[in-house]
């Protein structure tokens, strides 16, 4: 039975979801290649054998997984003979600081110039579903979520700053070699280019646009397979 994939759809086959694209590239690392299914929000009744409703899942024989972590972990353990997503105990331990540190902190200070985006490259079939219980959750309207965009975008920046440090001394945030680490940061940015036309990185901003080219480039250019804005390549 092949492992299945179930991952987040807008339109144009646009793939909006920065907790997918970290297991997208965590099975890329690890060699594996899935069944894709792709799903919208307002086919969630195609989740329901998993026990709850968001992407992404993997389905590994009688395996049911859900939660990009919980995703990485299971395909470490389950294939220790495939290339390391954490090269050990030790970097599992610190990769999870940093995943919690994305989740509170980096990808969190996007949501609010982003969510009226994504809304903008949803079907219509989806675009009520998501503007009610995104407005419910931020207590806004997505208009008034746009009308902050300057202000939540100019504080992005800086928290970029322990990236370039890092950056500034390997290739990788990792190391030599990309590790989950690093796909937990770049789905950020992958999201980004998926989602909006803005570029998030200044032209100035030369270290850190040298490593997302790198990531781009990598698993024979995976993220470069799927329909994104070119103002952010």
């Amino acid at each position: 039975m092949p492992l299945l994939f179930y991952e987040r759809l807008a339109a144009d086959n646009r793939r909006p979801s920065p907790f997918c694209w970290r297991t997208r590239f965590a099975l890329a690392h690890k060699r594996l290649e899935p069944e894709i299914c792709a799903v919208r929000f307002t086919e969630a009744d195609q989740l329901a054998f998993s026990g709850q409703g968001r992407v992404p899942i993997l389905v590994d024989g009688d395996q049911v997984i859900s939660d990009s972590w919980l995703i990485a972990c299971y395909l470490e353990e389950a294939y220790p003979d495939h290339p390391s997503l954490f090269g050990g105990a030790v970097g599992r331990d610190l990769t999870r600081v940093l995943n919690h540190w994305v989740d509170t902190t980096l990808q969190r200070a996007l949501a609010e110039p982003f969510i009226p985006s994504l809304h903008a490259i949803l079907d219509p079939a989806d675009q009520a579903y998501f503007r009610k219980s995104r407005e419910e959750t931020w207590g806004c309207t997505l208009e008034q979520l746009h009308n902050e965009r300057a202000k939540y975008l100019s504080a992005f920046p800086p928290l970029l700053e322990p990236l370039r440090l890092k950056l500034d001394e390997t290739p990788y945030i990792c190391g030599e070699q990309p590790t989950y680490g690093d796909y937990l940061i770049f789905a950020v940015f992958q999201w980004a280019r998926c989602t909006d036309p803005v570029d998030i990185l200044s032209e100035h901003d030369t270290v850190l646009r040298e490593w997302r080219t790198r990531m781009l480039d990598l698993h024979n250019g995976l993220a470069r397979s799927v329909p994104a804005f070119k103002t952010a390549a």
